[in-house]
């Protein structure tokens, strides 16, 4: 194992704890199956203007940081090959 391949392992470790940590601190959005059924909908003030909320700002990170570790898990496949 060459540097670059110990440092993208760290990489995705610490991506991968993030990850967890992220997606654990985001609330529940389960509505039931009752509104599933009669098909309601939650509009209330709070869900209309929820783009400035700490759960969309979670949602955004969460996103960002599994983007991140995709691309570091690809990355380093690449460099594994190559190295062979």
């Amino acid at each position: 194992m060459n540097a670059i391949q110990i440092i993208g392992g760290i990489l995705l470790i610490l991506c991968s704890i993030f990850l967890v940590v992220i997606t654990l601190m985001q609330s529940q959005k389960q509505q039931g199956m009752t509104s599933a059924i009669q098909g309601s909908n939650n509009d209330s003030f709070y869900n209309k203007n929820s783009q400035n909320t700490r759960e969309r700002a979670l949602e955004r990170l969460t996103k960002i940081v599994a983007f991140l570790f995709f691309a570091a898990v690809v990355i380093i496949n690449i460099i594994a090959a190559v190295s062979k």
